[in-house]
């Protein structure tokens, strides 16, 4: 008992400072690529399209290398050496790259970013519900522990952007410093059982996801759904710092808000698996799905700073129930040999797949119609795949007061 205690407790403060720098270096992207380097919103929708072009290129690798570990620790080593290095990435390589040649800067920073922050945060969480599911915890109790580090630097991390951005590069780096610390310090728990089953595990297993009609009823939630959020909320930070007389108000503010939305985040996380396990998974995601659409739709129709606020903290809501209703719906639905490849493939690679393909056509629209015709549209569009996900997706029982989603023996057909 007292290991799996330690394995909680280290991986409540790994996700907290991962979250922490993840906040200092990428939650002000937007602001930082718009009011720092001058790049149009197109420009900076084809790095962020980069960024999810890198992230889909390493996330199926990321869950196949996850199923095959198990409950090793590499890929957290992995992630937190990269961390550590934000610091100089940033001011000295990213920066010149991307205003001597915006192709370039976009393709260097893809890699980065997307191995690190964007594919590395879906690893992290599929590690975490691994750990969870062997030591009899809930993943939802681990990742509050992000939201607060999230929001523990959003909090201030506008206030020091107005500074100097490199003061938050710098912060980030100090939290990878720290994530290896850990890392170095902790123990690794024991063997997950039948570890040596997965390391046997071989890539037709990953590929055979790919005939399975279970798992494309998935994607179409995946694809059609929660990818808009992820595309809406890369320059939202930019479009709410517009909404003020001066930017770095609006930046300073962005901040607190971001700082409260998840702070509340973190309580529904705690909250969560008691409406999901009642509902049950399908019908918390479509729940989720709603709760997103009219975040979207309600900031296309948002007038000022305060209405726009209030369809900002809607995430605090929308996301804990998203978060735990996937992994329990792969835990229902799919062969638990393969539950990270399923995550990182079905979830985090789908999400890169979307955002790779509407992040530029998003930016286009930024610059042409405006943010809040732009809203609309990805509003409508994801009406559309929500009701489709109705249908397709498979239904999933609720569970009883204290009853683990109990993965299936066979994929899912």
């Amino acid at each position: 008992m007292a290991t799996r205690t330690s394995q909680f407790r280290f991986l409540c403060g790994y996700v907290y400072i991962y979250f922490f720098a993840q906040a200092m270096s990428i939650s002000l992207l937007a602001v930082w690529l718009g009011q720092t380097l001058k790049l149009s919103g197109t420009e900076a929708g084809i790095v962020f399209a980069a960024n999810a072009f890198a992230a889909m290129c390493s996330q199926p690798i990321y869950g196949f290398v996850s199923d095959r570990v198990g409950t090793r620790r590499n890929i957290l080593w992995t992630v937190a050496a990269l961390v550590a290095l934000s610091g100089l990435f940033f001011p000295f390589l990213y920066a010149p790259l991307l205003k001597t040649n915006i192709l370039l800067g976009a393709v260097v920073g893809g890699l980065y970013l997307g191995i690190t922050f964007n594919a590395g945060s879906y690893a992290i969480e599929s590690y975490v519900d691994r750990i969870g599911r062997r030591d009899g915890f809930e993943y939802s109790r681990v990742r509050l522990w992000g939201s607060l580090g999230f929001a523990s630097a959003a909090a201030f991390s506008g206030r020091i952007y107005n500074v100097d951005p490199g003061i938050n590069f710098a912060l980030a780096s100090l939290a990878g410093g720290v994530m290896l610390a850990l890392l170095a310090v902790t123990r690794g728990g024991p063997a997950e059982p039948g570890v040596r089953g997965k390391e046997g595990l071989k890539l037709a297993d990953a590929f055979a996801l790919l005939r399975m009609p279970g798992f494309w009823r998935f994607m179409v939630f995946v694809l059609g759904v929660t990818n808009l959020y992820l595309v809406f909320d890369q320059q939202f930070s930019r479009y709410f710092a517009s909404l003020f007389p001066d930017p770095k108000t609006g930046v300073a503010m962005f901040g607190y808000l971001n700082s409260a939305q998840i702070f509340l985040e973190a309580g529904g996380l705690f909250l969560a698996p008691l409406l999901v396990r009642r509902i049950g998974a399908k019908n918390g995601l479509l729940l989720a799905g709603s709760i997103m659409l009219v975040r979207i739709g309600g900031s296309g129709l948002a007038v000022g700073p305060v209405s726009i606020s209030a369809m900002k903290l809607l995430h605090s809501v929308e996301l804990p129930i998203l978060a735990v209703s996937l992994f329990r719906y792969i835990a229902h639905h799919f062969d638990n040999r393969l539950a990270s490849t399923v995550y990182m493939v079905g979830v985090s690679f789908g999400h890169s797949i979307g955002i790779f393909a509407l992040s530029s056509l998003a930016g286009i629209g930024y610059d042409r119609i405006g943010f809040s015709a732009t809203y609309l549209i990805l509003a409508g569009l994801g009406l559309v795949f929500l009701v489709l996900s109705a249908v397709f997706l498979l239904p999933t029982p609720a569970e009883t007061p204290g009853e683990q989603a109990t993965p299936l023996a066979e994929p899912a057909k």
